[in-house]
């Protein structure tokens, strides 16, 4: 080859890179097609790198945590201020829950892996392996019937599904389905709840919005068999809404997922006659949507947003209507204190004052970045899941501690590691029937 075809061919070499370097920018910056292909793929071998690279569950998962104590069960119980009663939870080391009296003796667990219900996750992928699956919520009813949430870890979505167990951790129904953080239960027993999928819709009037996102959906389930009854779109109910706003300016780190709703309540007519923004309208459905930071109200029939609310708080979870029609939240990173910056909130909905708090101290530090719930108890005690410590507290009006349990599961070459908790349930006997009750005794895995 002569010289001067050899510096032609170069040229023109030189020249193909360069128009595909020009061309692969276009594609990239104006992200037309075939960009949405290139950056799927990317985004697959990223995450399927990440799941590969996994090799420490301990500290490369939000499953456990560093142990803030050696403390291990109940550490304070002050008996003639605490509820008295059971309490359910679940913890961080598995697909299991139990169920434990005020001197957190264990008097039943329900256990199921993930691997002896389904083979595959909702997506069709291989699923996660059962020491990276957990149940996330927990509910008993009262002929000891569970149900029960399975959230993976490192994956997306990373919802895995619903079951009901029996007594004896028999899988009564299953909802396969991407169902993730949290359930309620109707009067009538059926089941509310929230799955999420991936998916391309266009949202013009969002420039940062990621492709392919996030929607989450709330859905309604017979309770008898675990089919579904109804399905809402969460994100088209903010869309459509007067709040559409509060979706458009989720934070740029939270644009493929933009919602992450992460708490339904259902209102009984009881609770919507209490609290004043649901005028009177039962079979709405209080949410919680992190990334907005937005608590509010969705009708389950309709998918109709009725109202919303953003306050102070900051990565909320768990919002519940209590006696005096306020709401209580659990603010996860709203108190802005090192190693105590979580709080638990009382709003008042009608004119958005604070009108009671919780929060740690240095004694008591108290801090969840992920996670987290609180209920009001009858006797106007709060039940908080501290999930990043691993606790469970129960807290009197006046702030006093009266009841702790400490995750007594621990892991690592020291025990320095503890298993997250999740979403506690108190119930009494009185709440469970005598079949189930006759059934509970210490330390029973049965």
């Amino acid at each position: 080859m002569k010289n001067s075809d050899r510096i032609g061919f170069g040229l023109f070499f030189l020249a193909i890179v360069f128009i595909a370097f020009v061309g692969g920018a276009f594609v990239v910056l104006t992200k037309t097609y075939p960009y949405p292909l290139f950056n799927d793929a990317h985004k697959a071998a990223r995450a399927v790198l990440k799941q590969n690279t996994l090799i420490d569950l301990y500290t490369q998962s939000d499953l456990w945590r560093e142990a803030r104590r050696e403390e291990r069960g109940v550490t304070v119980h002050d008996p003639d201020r605490a509820y008295q009663g059971l309490t359910l939870y679940t913890s961080g080391d598995g697909s299991h829950a139990d169920l434990v009296n005020m001197d957190g003796e264990v008097l039943h667990r329900w256990a199921l892996p993930y691997s002896e219900v389904w083979e595959q996750s909702p997506t069709g992928r291989p699923p996660r392996p059962d020491d990276h699956i957990y149940w996330r919520k927990a509910r008993l009813l009262p002929n000891g019937d569970l149900l029960a949430i399975y959230i993976a870890n490192n994956d997306t979505p990373w919802g895995y599904g619903l079951v009901r167990l029996n007594a004896d951790s028999e899988v009564i129904w299953g909802y396969h389905a991407s169902t993730h953080h949290d359930l309620d239960i109707t009067p009538d027993g059926d089941v509310v709840a929230l799955t999420h999928e991936f998916t391309d819709q266009k949202v013009p009037a969002f420039a940062k919005l990621e492709y392919p996102w996030l929607d989450d959906y709330l859905v309604v389930l017979d309770g008898d068999t675990g089919e579904e009854r109804s399905k809402v779109s969460l994100a088209k109910a903010f869309m459509e809404s007067r709040y559409a706003d509060l979706f458009y300016a989720v934070p740029s780190f939270a644009t493929s997922d933009p919602l992450h709703t992460n708490s339904v309540q259902f209102l009984d007519q009881d609770l919507a006659d209490r609290f004043a923004p649901a005028r009177g309208q039962a079979g709405q459905v209080l949410l919680s949507f992190r990334h907005p930071g937005t608590v509010a109200l969705v009708d389950a029939a309709s998918g109709e947003m009725t109202w919303a609310l953003k306050g102070p708080w900051l990565g909320q979870h768990y919002p519940r209507i209590n006696d005096a029609g306020h709401f209580t939240l659990f603010d996860n990173l709203g108190h802005f204190e090192k190693d105590n910056r979580t709080r638990i909130l009382e709003v008042d909905p009608e004119d958005e004052r604070i009108v009671a708090r919780y929060t740690g101290d240095a004694e008591h530090p108290f801090d969840s970045g992920l996670r987290g719930a609180v209920e009001e108890l009858p006797n106007g005690d709060w039940l908080i899941t501290e999930s990043d410590g691993g606790r469970l507290l129960e807290v009197a009006p006046d702030g006093d501690i009266v009841w702790e349990f400490v995750n007594p599961v621990r892991a690592g070459d020291q025990d320095q590691y503890i298993p997250v908790v999740s979403a506690a349930q108190r119930l009494t006997l009185d709440d469970l029937d005598a079949d189930f009750r006759a059934r509970l005794a210490p330390d029973s895995d049965s």
